[in-house]
């Protein structure tokens, strides 16, 4: 009796493979190829990839290696001028002083200064005019009055300008400086008096425009060789 076949026992343990219809036995199928067109774009963006990272890094390591940017230069700012008015003469009880004779030397000149209430202590910005000639004394050559006009809020001005006298008042008969009422376009003639309720007369007649009466007067006088003011309306 056999207990063994006479099949080789190599071939009794190989196990069948199982056919795929169309594969022959022992080939491995081939796998699809990328299309050329595809590998060409994936290069190119790889390339596009590499250049900005690439980039990015040469320019972080160039700004890191230049020397640190200075400062802005500092430009310097002047100083606000300092207010003109605070320079300006204040004639007060103690010491009325505002000008000296040598200051108003020439006919028209002027000059401003503060007068000081001896009463209240208020201040009012006021002017003095040299005059071209005066009448017996010689305070009368001078008139100083309140730059506020005496009635509102406007401030006079003088006008040595005898074209701005006719163009801007429009006052053709202009022949000499004189005080005006910018907002009103009203002249008053220094050399000419006029007269205010009470029948007192004035320095400063109005020859055109509408205010109700001459700027506000303030006693002139002169003590060797300063000028004083020491009295307002």
């Amino acid at each position: 009796m056999k207990l063994m076949s006479d099949q080789p026992q190599a071939d009794r343990f190989n196990a069948e493979m199982p056919q795929i219809p169309g594969v022959s036995e022992g080939v491995t199928p081939k796998q699809p190829g990328l299309n050329p067109a595809l590998r060409l774009v994936a290069a190119l963006l790889g390339l596009v990839v590499v250049f900005f990272f690439g980039s990015r890094w040469l320019l972080r390591a160039k700004h890191n290696d230049s020397p640190a940017a200075s400062p802005p230069p500092q430009i310097e700012v002047p100083a606000p001028a300092t207010d003109p008015s605070a320079a300006l003469p204040r004639s007060t009880a103690a010491e009325p002083e505002i000008a000296t004779l040598a200051e108003m030397g020439k006919p028209w000149s002027s000059k401003e200064f503060f007068f000081v209430n001896r009463f209240s202590s208020e201040s009012t910005r006021a002017m003095l005019i040299r005059l071209p000639a005066g009448s017996g004394k010689q305070s009368d050559g001078y008139w100083a009055f309140a730059i506020k006009a005496p009635f509102g809020s406007c401030e006079l001005e003088y006008v040595t300008d005898i074209e701005k006298l006719r163009q801007d008042y429009d006052f053709r008969a202009a022949k000499h400086p004189m005080v005006g009422n910018p907002c009103s376009r009203t002249l008053f003639d220094p050399l000419k008096l006029g007269s205010v309720p009470g029948d007192i007369w004035v320095r400063g007649a109005i020859v055109q425009g509408s205010d109700l009466r001459p700027p506000l007067g303030i006693e002139v006088k002169v003590k060797g060789s300063d000028i004083l003011a020491v009295r307002m309306e």
